[in-house]
């Protein structure tokens, strides 16, 4: 007999050879009907996982980060055996699930149309209702590959061939078909009833732009209706909230073809927010002890070699000019690092001169994928509130916890801080290829860092694999309105570049030492916080923000004299004002001033005029009435010096 140790702490004896979901029949009937996968000893499991030796097993539902992959897993293999049914000819690539749902990419010779993807979800329901048993099974490298390529998977074919040689292969089959799949997967069909198919975009097989475009279909699943029906409701609220959307829309950016993909253009109102975004931020910064540089764009590969970045990050670079044809090859900045080094480089420092805290709002330039383009979100040249502080070892902890607490600070203005979350971000010793190989600087600082931030009481997550290739970092990281995370700000510590750039300071004994360097952002990349920013508002940005602060509507011609005077008197004041002096009728020019998002309007006609008056009508409490013109600066003013939320 073995002894299983269950989730409450209880422990039961069976025959070796038990599987989990029959584990999961003994505890309850009820519970082996919503198990999607099981635990064993802390790794997610098939629920058909044979379990022959003492080990601690846990049952996994929806409710379950990992049950839900399970099940929406699932779901996206009744998808892919619909399409097969419905359109044999077409290929299939890969359909994991996905935060918030799944998806599936498909080689189809034209792209799936509305009218298809209702009948897919149709033919869905069928499988569904077919009971289908999901069963599994193992098969050698060269029977696999004859088995997909039997039945002409040129993809999965190509999935199998990269896969490690002692990786075990295997597959899932309901009916006819059968998917090259590592798990876990649901018990049959039927338990996938509350579905939706949700989008249909293009996808680069692998990821990859020199490869194949192929049809990706997104999909959701859930257990109950009731929740499918209240997600698809948020997901149409996130449409409306969609910065690549409501961006446009209010005309924050544009892009145009002409000018190329991930470069987005700035209209009016979205450079005026980034140019309040950067003002506050240096003017912070500079409070905090931080000296401004200004650096090239660009430089010499050979600054790059010495920073590591041409070993490490060259293909996400714009490298210029041919060495064969005797030109200097030169390479667009991806970050402002080895620049801000050459300058401490300089002169000599004292112990005295430390900590220098460097600031830079820096243009970057990185050569990201045509497959990543989004918006403002991910994007080929942007502008970020870079530094780095050189600082001795002495001065780390509380440096770095300096750092964390602008962050904090730019969070809590901008009314984002309970929105985000922590990621300590470590290397992958096993990846020699991304990252510095010193194992023991990586250990040693690794160290430093987790120390730092459990002094901190940062409830962080750990992640292997995600650190930048000279050092650990903390990542803050944000979900856009679809639930995708993207890191918005990052504090790294950094051991490597001081000594590539042989970095010194004259310490108390007369000996140089090595200082470390503190890499941050304040605020991120502004384009990508501005994303998140039109998102979190949909649109209606805090006063201070916002790119007109107010609008004066005029009821008629006859006002436009005293119209022109009120905005006058709010410009004079710094208050950004713009006025609406169309032939139009007042309600039309209210609703226009409040589908803009504008904080105030303020309506004008004979009583105002004869007063010094305004009507006010403010987004957040609408129509408020008449007031005098300088009550409504003085309310303005101590909105805006406030940074009211």
């Amino acid at each position: 007999m073995i002894s299983i140790k269950l989730k409450d702490g209880s422990i039961k004896s069976y025959e070796p050879g038990i599987t989990v979901i029959e584990i999961a029949k003994d505890i309850s009937e009820g519970l082996a009907r919503v198990a999607c996968a099981g635990t064993v000893n802390g790794e997610t499991v098939d629920l058909r996982f044979v379990v022959n030796e003492d080990c601690e097993v846990s049952i996994l539902t929806f409710n379950d980060d990992e049950g839900k992959k399970a099940f929406r897993h699932t779901a996206t293999h009744i998808l892919a055996q619909a399409v097969k049914r419905l359109f044999p000819s077409t290929k299939l690539a890969i359909g994991p699930a996905i935060d918030g749902g799944f998806y599936y990419d498909f080689d189809k010779q034209n792209s799936f149309s509305a009218e298809e993807i209702n009948l897919i979800e149709d033919e869905m329901k069928k499988i569904v209702k077919e009971n289908l048993p999901i069963e599994r099974f193992e098969l050698p490298r060269a029977e696999a590959i004859a088995f997909m390529g039997g039945k002409d998977e040129n993809f999965k074919v190509q999935l199998i061939e990269d896969l490690p040689i002692d990786e075990k292969l295997s597959f899932y089959k309901h009916g006819e078909f059968t998917d090259l799949c590592a798990g876990p997967h649901l018990m049959s069909t039927k338990y996938i009833k509350a579905f939706k198919l949700t989008q249909v975009a293009g996808a680069y097989w692998r990821g990859n732009e020199k490869n194949k475009m192929l049809s990706r279909i997104y999909g959701t699943a859930f257990t109950k209706k009731s929740d499918l029906d209240e997600h698809l409701e948020k997901m149409a609220d996130a449409k409306k909230r969609d910065h690549n959307k409501l961006g446009r829309e209010l005309k924050f950016f544009t892009t145009s073809d002409m000018i190329g993909q991930g470069l987005p253009l700035l209209m009016p109102n979205g450079a005026r927010v980034i140019q309040l975004l950067q003002r506050f931020v240096e003017d912070e910064e500079e409070q905090r002890g931080y000296v401004i540089t200004k650096t090239p764009l660009m430089a010499k590969s050979e600054l790059y070699k010495v920073s590591g970045h041409w070993d490490h990050y060259k293909d996400g670079m714009f490298v210029l000019g041919d060495e064969t044809k005797g030109e200097d090859v030169m390479a667009l900045r991806p970050m402002t690092c080895p620049f801000q080094f050459t300058i401490y480089n300089a002169d000599q420092k004292s112990y005295r001169d430390l900590p220098i805290r460097y600031a830079e709002t820096s243009t970057l330039f990185r050569n990201e994928s045509s497959g990543e383009m989004h918006g403002l979100t991910r994007v080929r040249q942007f502008t970020i509130s870079e530094g780095h502080l050189v600082v001795r070892p002495d001065q780390l902890e509380d440096e770095f916890k300096g750092v964390v607490d602008l962050i904090n600070y730019m969070m809590k203005t901008l009314g984002i801080e309970n929105d985000v979350t922590y990621r300590f971000s470590k290397w992958d010793p096993n990846n020699k290829e991304k990252y510095i190989d010193n194992p023991e600087a990586w250990a040693l600082t690794e160290s430093k860092m987790k120390v730092i931030l459990d002094d901190l009481k940062i409830d962080y997550k750990e992640v292997i694999g995600e650190a930048a290739f000279y050092g650990p970092k903390l990542d803050l990281q944000f979900k856009n309105v679809y639930g995708k995370e993207d890191t918005i700000i990052t504090v790294q510590i950094d051991f490597q570049l001081p000594d590539r750039f042989d970095m010194s300071y004259i310490d108390k004994d007369g000996v140089k030492k090595r200082p470390y360097v503190i890499h941050r952002t304040s605020i991120g990349c502004y384009e990508r916080t501005l994303a998140l920013l039109i998102e979190k508002y949909a649109g209606a940005f805090p006063t201070w923000l916002a790119p007109i602060q107010v609008k004066v509507l005029p009821i008629s011609e006859k006002y436009h004299d005293y119209a022109e005077k009120v905005v006058a008197k709010l410009k004079k004041l710094r208050i950004r004002t713009s006025a609406d002096f169309r032939a139009e009728k007042i309600g039309y020019k209210i609703r226009e001033g409040r589908n803009e998002r504008v904080p105030f309007l303020l309506i004008v006609g004979e009583k105002e005029a004869d007063l010094n008056e305004v009507s006010v009508r403010s987004r957040k409490n609408g129509d408020e009435g008449a007031t005098s013109l300088d009550s409504f600066i003085s309310r303005i003013k101590e909105e805006v010096e406030t940074r009211i939320l």
